[in-house]
């Protein structure tokens, strides 16, 4: 792999007679497997290199590098007089040294920031986790959302489940809920669920779920906020076809614009889940149920056209990826949000409420209702496990509204 960063048969030389050559020359490697440019992935090598000599000299073992050494480089770069390596450009230097220790600790995402091994998790919110996984397929980041209150309440328990009681529950729901009603409606479900679990288990009364208190919410009270049809049009044109950013995010678009997906959806998509032979789509949604939605030409076309001109050749089946190395999968439902908010920047288009992926999904929904689609199809497009959670795209319906509409009772002067 050297051979392909360096044309000098001497450079090449020069590090594989060096100290830690193994792990340079394999840091090289992975370099150019994650997509790296080749000027980039030389001075991540030279980097490494430079990092590796500082370490000998300090009498330290290339692989006993981590986050103190880390530390201790970037301080020795204010000052360096090593003459062979630039630090020029401190940051850059210190970005290729973080890579390369990464890579020694085995660590593909960020490095690791403490160096104290974690506390332990309590047994009990292990087993609610692994119950809520198996029972309702719930997603590690939900099942993170849940241990937040859950940890605390253990704490002040000292995880005996059988010292919960109404006063207890309600005393620390209200405690919780300081922060404000989502904060508050967080800590609800929260309990809630764990609560089920330790009934579920004989841990506790069922009783119990009747003390936790209820947030005010009224269901279906707000209207959905969607974009007229034209200003769709608009975000999906301006993805420039001849990048391979634009590619990528025409096709991400037209799945949020035309299949109603959710940005969870499209970062769990994978290669595999596109039926091209029968033209449809399978979608891991919510709890991780699976549907099947049919492949339009449009999608098709559009998702072909980034497969073969715009993603990048990377070792993972994801079917979504970074456009900058490293390439890796969309880390969470915020890139694909990121990707849809600066749509609306370029085109200009003003978005009518908070959220972004969010609203072509609202969309789509209210521009079939106005082509007179029932609710039950609207529902079995967005996936509702319920067909009162679709009746919110009722209330945009004015011409239907129209229709059903009760003249007001004229009010007699006093």
């Amino acid at each position: 792999m050297l051979s392909e960063l360096f044309d000098a048969p001497a450079r090449i030389r020069a590090i594989r007679s060096g100290p830690a050559a193994a792990l340079i020359e394999g840091f090289a490697e992975q370099l150019l497997q994650r997509g790296y440019a080749k000027i980039s992935a030389r001075r991540h090598v030279r980097s490494a290199e430079h990092i590796v000599r500082w370490a000998i000299r300090r009498g330290l073992s290339p692989r006993d590098l981590g986050d103190r050494a880390l530390k201790d480089f970037s301080d020795h770069l204010s000052r360096c007089r090593c003459g062979r390596y630039s630090c020029a450009n401190r940051m850059e230097v210190v970005a290729g040294a973080r890579l390369f220790v990464r890579q020694l600790q085995g660590v593909d995402q960020p490095p690791v920031r403490d160096p104290q091994p974690a506390p332990a998790e309590p047994d009990l919110l292990k087993s609610f986790c692994a119950w809520m996984r198996e029972r309702r397929g719930t997603s590690d980041r939900g099942l993170y959302n849940y241990s937040i209150p859950i940890r605390e309440l253990l704490r002040r328990i000292a995880e005996d489940p059988s010292a919960l009681d109404a006063r207890c529950l309600r005393q620390f729901a209200l405690e919780q809920s300081q922060g404000g009603r989502w904060v508050a409606r967080r800590c609800r479900t929260a309990l809630r669920m764990f609560l089920r679990f330790l009934i579920a288990e004989g841990r506790c009364r069922a009783g119990l779920l009747g003390a936790i208190p209820i947030v005010p919410h009224w269901r279906l009270a707000a209207l959905p906020r969607y974009l007229p049809p034209e200003d769709v049009e608009r975000l999906i044109v301006c993805c420039d076809p001849s990048s391979a950013v634009g590619k990528r995010d025409r096709a991400v678009l037209l799945l949020l614009a035309r299949l109603g997906l959710r940005a969870g959806d499209i970062v769990q998509m994978r290669l595999g889940d596109i039926d091209w032979k029968g033209a449809w789509v399978h979608v891991s949604g919510k709890s991780r149920r699976q549907a099947r939605l049919p492949l339009t030409q449009e999608v098709g076309q559009a998702i072909a056209a980034y497969l073969q001109a715009g993603r990048p050749a990377a070792p993972m089946d994801a079917l979504f990826l970074r456009s900058r190395a490293p390439f890796r999968a969309l880390g969470s439902h915020c890139a694909v949000s990121m990707i849809v908010a600066r749509a609306f920047r370029r085109t200009g288009v003003k978005r009518p409420g908070r959220g972004a992926a969010h609203l072509l999904r609202h969309s789509i929904a209210s521009s079939m209702l106005r082509q007179g689609a029932s609710l039950q199809e609207i529902s079995t497009l967005l996936r509702h496990r319920s067909i009162e959670t679709t009746q919110i795209y009722a209330k945009v319906d004015l011409t239907g509204l129209q229709q059903i509409a009760q003249p007001w009772p004229q009010v007699q002067p006093c």
